[in-house]
């Protein structure tokens, strides 16, 4: 299988669990982190914070609860985990979630070097999103926000906007 397939079956897999969490939701509109769970609440995904640092993230004037580890996560076994940390967070971040039964995870730009990228191929076969590999049109490598919309129909889920 070439490394396209790869990486497009992998973001099919991801988009495949029926919960999703994001490592390094934020409340602040500017990051990442607060842009990828507003993708996710705009397509009505069951998304879920993932933030030790804080007990809450407000999106346009709602609160969300955080957890503070894909351990506290209510079913990690059918969530799929979306990581927008810098590289040493997102390492330990990746052996919590291997530990906690998390099924898929997806690496945003920035969040990885090699090794954890590698970690994750690894550890999660098959249903680990990240990197330059084929199937991305985003110049950055595989992201939520430029190749989400793709992989979600590849999953048979509905955009709904």
């Amino acid at each position: 299988m070439s490394q396209t397939t790869d990486m497009q079956q992998a973001a099919k897999s991801f988009f495949s669990s029926p919960h999703f969490a994001v490592a390094g939701a934020s409340s602040t509109p500017s990051k990442f982190g607060h842009k990828i769970f507003v993708w996710y609440l705009q397509r009505n995904l069951p998304a879920i914070p993932l933030n030790p640092t804080c007990s809450a993230v407000t999106v346009r004037n709602k609160q969300y609860d955080t957890v503070g580890s894909p351990s506290k996560l209510q079913d990690p076994q059918h969530t799929s985990l979306s990581v927008i940390t810098p590289p040493p967070v997102t390492a330990k971040l990746l052996q919590e979630a291997k530990e906690a039964g998390v099924r898929a995870v997806w690496l945003q730009p920035g969040s990885f070097t090699d090794k954890e990228l590698e970690y994750a191929k690894k550890e999660f076969p098959d249903a680990a999103v990240g990197g330059f590999g084929g199937g991305t049109v985003g110049g950055e490598g595989w992201c939520v926000l430029v190749d989400g919309d793709t992989a979600m129909r590849a999953a048979g889920r509905q955009e709904r906007l």
